[in-house]
């Protein structure tokens, strides 16, 4: 099952309509999802707060009604459910999830998903989710069939590749690999050239080892590889300027550190120029 949270804003919907596309791709059900107050659902004494959370929850199935007939005009014949869930959207997301194939959000929202993906909100759901979290601020204009996935060498880099792979065999597209490397003080500073190049062979035989297997799993699916020097933030936003998927993991060693609690993951949550998922590596 996928599980799309929608809130009202444009992101989404496109959220949504990412999540129908990929239901539709993948045979399994949509659930949509939109949380509010807890409190819109509990027995008040004040008619007029009584009539605002009837409003709200008016509102909330309207949302969810309009949301699901989209979804079923992107994608005809998949199994869709509207559900109203209360309380913080953050746990309400999490707590939803739960052992689903993908939660989908926007990249931020009104009501209740205000400040998505900019605040705690955006870290609660990409922390914590037990699932593989999709983010969408808008859909390519025109999808070039092609996906990216960072590489960054490390033993978790396993699941990102198995993600990557497979949804790239999915669409019937393009897998870009990129690897984003920067020499160390020492060959940069001290001794550049042959020392330098050494190290970017030294980069290019990790990305293709790391991706070997992989190859002879899926071969039907078109690799390309590229190495660049550089920090990662500006090496991926430029690769995957135009893809229909860049591919991360929930965090890494080396150069992707810190991923989704550091400068990397704050960056591409706010800036990805195509929709991103993180892919749960553990804990």
């Amino acid at each position: 099952m996928i599980i799309a949270g929608v809130d009202g804003s444009r992101a989404g919907l496109e959220a949504a309509v990412w999540a129908a596309r990929e239901a539709a791709m993948r045979h399994v059900p949509l659930r949509v999802v939109h949380a509010i107050h807890a409190w819109t659902g509990a027995a008040v004494v004040d008619p007029r707060i009584g009539a605002v959370a009837e409003w709200m929850r008016r509102e909330a199935g309207a949302l969810l009604a309009e949301t699901v007939t989209r979804a079923r005009h992107e994608a005809p014949g998949i199994e869709v459910e509207a559900v109203t869930l209360d309380g913080d959207p953050r746990r309400a997301l999490v707590d939803a999830a739960g052992r689903t194939d993908l939660l989908v959000v926007g990249n931020h929202g009104l009501g209740g998903f205000r400040g998505l993906l900019l605040g705690s909100v955006a870290y609660g759901v990409v922390a914590h989710a037990a699932c593989d979290v999709v983010v969408v601020r808008e859909l390519p204009a025109v999808e070039r069939n092609e996906l990216v996935v960072g590489v960054a060498g490390s033993p978790g880099g396993r699941a990102v590749l198995a993600f990557a792979f497979a949804e790239a065999s999915l669409r019937n597209a393009r897998l870009r690999a990129v690897h984003a490397w920067s020499p160390p003080v020492s060959v940069s500073v001290l001794t550049p050239g042959a020392d330098e190049a050494s190290e970017e062979q030294s980069e290019t035989r990790l990305l293709t080892e790391a991706l070997a297997g992989w190859r002879e799993r899926y071969p039907e699916v078109e690799v390309i590889e590229e190495v660049a020097r550089g920090h990662p933030v500006d090496v991926l936003r430029a690769s995957c300027a135009g893809a229909d998927l860049l591919v991360l993991g929930s965090h890494g060693d080396g150069e992707f550190a810190g991923l989704v609690l550091g400068s990397v993951s704050q960056a591409m949550l706010h800036h990805a120029p195509c929709p991103l998922v993180i892919v749960r590596l553990g804990g």
